[in-house]
């Protein structure tokens, strides 16, 4: 009676797993010694700590460059937008047009920055790609609707200027 209770407790299964725990950990660290060298103290490294990083190319369209496009085109919009509301579009109708494209930029930039922060293709391969070329798709069909709404109706600043009176 005693040996069928002690079959049926929880201490055998309990030793077992324990057991297979250990040996996992042993197979675990000898095939990583294989791989890396260990650092005492801190982490494992492949190569040298002294190693050189490599950096990516440099490119007109990331950096400073992309920097300062961004942020001369955010202080345009302001006496861009002023001068559409103060002159009459009918009398400029390339003024409205040119705020209505710059707006469009200014979306489209600050919508990919949020895509390449927030999206990035190492955590969401798949998404991130998907989101990037729905951004390109909306950027080019709300271009052809500035340009539709701009030549063949009232343009933006008259559209804005009747909803704000209305």
């Amino acid at each position: 009676m005693s040996s069928s209770i002690l079959l049926r407790s929880t201490l055998p299964r309990a030793l077992a797993r324990r057991a297979a725990l250990r040996t996992a950990l042993q197979v675990r660290s000898a095939s990583d010694a294989a791989e890396f060298k260990y650092v005492p103290g801190g982490p494992i490294y492949k190569g040298t700590v002294n190693d050189p990083t490599t950096f990516p190319p440099p490119s007109r369209v990331h950096g400073s460059y992309h920097w300062a496009f961004e942020r001369l085109l955010s202080a345009g919009l302001v006496p861009l937008t002023v001068a559409a509301f103060v002159t009459s579009t009918t009398a400029h109708p390339i003024l409205d047009g040119l705020l209505g494209v710059s707006l469009l930029v200014h979306s489209h930039i600050g919508f990919d920055g949020l895509i390449v922060d927030y999206l990035h293709p190492r955590k969401f391969p798949v998404l991130g790609k998907v989101c990037t070329w729905a951004l390109r798709a909306t950027t080019v069909a709300t271009l052809v609707g500035i340009y539709q709404f701009n030549t063949n109706d009232i343009g933006i600043t008259e559209l804005i200027a009747k909803v704000w009176t209305a």
